[in-house]
């Protein structure tokens, strides 16, 4: 028996197959091989599985942390023709997804300062051709997303999640670019400066 609570035993998990399946158990609840299929659906490209059976493992792994249960057969019943066993969240497993999403945002936050420490450390050339490079990528993921939008229904998904993801995209890469011009502009002053060009 493990120890510890449920979202202490959560918090140790760092698979996001893991994350992302009870995130789907969460939308609905669902047995193993629909699983699969809905979680290449909702994740493409993004999250790849190495096989189907990562989702059976993490069922697994799901279930024994106290994060998912299964059904009672009855409840399974008129959720498809043959019964199988159908998986659904726990109280626990609500907690513990909302607590790891909130999660993000602080590692977001410590990854970009980690960034900026890492970048204040080069001489002012070499920064600025970090920037240029990061402006470069910038500048192409803005126009492969332009010209996604443009081939899904002429720019409006009409999707929830892909408007919401579209969305997120935008505003962090015009927030990126405008700090990047900004941290272009402190590196060549810092270049420029006489204690710089000793």
């Amino acid at each position: 028996m493990e120890t510890g609570t449920v979202i202490e035993r959560a918090a140790a998990m760092r698979s996001p197959v893991n994350w992302s399946l009870l995130g789907l158990v969460i939308q609905r609840p669902s047995y193993g091989y629909e699983l699969v299929q809905r979680f290449e659906r909702a994740y493409g490209e993004d999250l790849e599985l190495s096989s189907p059976s990562q989702i059976y493992t993490a069922l697994d792994i799901l279930q024994r942390r106290g994060l998912i249960e299964l059904l009672p057969v009855a409840a399974a019943v008129g959720l498809s023709r043959q019964p199988k066993p159908h998986y659904r969240v726990t109280d626990d497993g609500m907690g513990a997804y909302v607590d790891w999403l909130a999660s993000h945002v602080q590692g977001e936050q410590r990854r970009s300062r980690l960034f900026v420490h890492q970048i204040a450390v080069l001489p002012a050339g070499e920064a600025l051709a970090v920037i240029e490079r990061c402006e470069h990528a910038c500048l192409k993921a803005a126009t492969a997303r332009r010209a996604s939008d443009e081939e899904q229904h002429g720019g409006d998904p009409g999707v929830l999640v892909m408007r919401l993801i579209d969305e997120e995209q935008r505003l962090v890469i015009d927030a990126r670019l405008a700090w990047l011009e900004y941290a272009r502009r402190q590196l060549r002053a810092r270049g420029a400066s006489p204690a710089t060009r000793r």
